[in-house]
């Protein structure tokens, strides 16, 4: 089965939202469902919750994880089921050549560049933005940070563009922030952003709040700080 999407797919936060509150024989039923008949789960677009993993592990269901761009036709990396890495989004495809392209020797975060039959000629008689993602050397720059480990495995860190540099040379990657607090009680999606040489988050709260009030969301929501 693929699920894409938004960030928690078919089997998404709305639907564990409804399995908590069944009783233990409701449950063991859904178990023994899922189990039947779904045994692997694919998932692309964005990077998925260690406790979305964790659910789906406890009904003996694998979850790998992919990645790929639209220039790229669009697959770059998938993760064999038989050997998912958590938060890795698998191996680079045979076809593809791929590494980091690091601003400085001893960093480990840099762009991920891939070359190969895949990738596209350029864009649609836009050739300066073509030349623009492209190296020299044919690779096509994606816009992506990320490492690859020694077994080559892809891990994503953000996008580029998204990066935060601070005052004392850390580099911030916004997503990884926003995924810790996107999986927090009621919290339905989240932004970092810097203001004053400080980072803020900007939380917005699920709609299913389980009837609590104004106060005792805002009790909630300082309690995840």
């Amino acid at each position: 089965l693929l699920f894409n999407g938004d960030a928690h797919g078919i089997f998404g936060q709305h639907v564990f939202n409804q399995l908590r509150p069944f009783n233990k024989a409701e449950g063991a039923t859904i178990e023994i469902v899922l189990i039947s008949h779904v045994v692997h789960l694919f998932k692309a677009l964005d990077a998925i919750e260690v406790e979305m993993v964790d659910k789906f592990a406890s009904f003996g269901i694998t979850i790998a994880e992919g990645y790929g761009i639209t220039e790229c036709s669009p697959v770059i990396a998938v993760a064999p089921f038989e050997n998912v890495r958590l938060h890795s989004c698998g191996l680079v495809l045979p076809n593809l050549q791929c590494y980091i392209d690091r601003d400085h020797h001893d960093d480990e975060t840099g762009e991920i560049v891939v070359k190969g039959d895949s990738i596209m000629l350029g864009y649609y008689k836009n050739p300066e933005a073509t030349a623009a993602v492209f190296t020299e050397d044919g690779y096509l720059r994606t816009g992506d940070l990320g490492v690859i480990d020694a077994q080559g495995n892809i891990f994503i860190k953000g996008r580029s563009k998204c990066m935060i540099l601070t005052a004392n040379g850390q580099n911030i990657y916004p997503e990884e922030l926003e995924s810790k607090l996107n999986s927090l009680p009621y919290v339905a999606e989240s932004l970092i952003v810097e203001r004053d040489k400080r980072l803020y988050a900007l939380v917005a709260v699920a709609e299913n709040t389980d009837g609590m009030s104004k106060d005792e969301i805002a009790a909630t929501m300082e309690q995840n700080r």
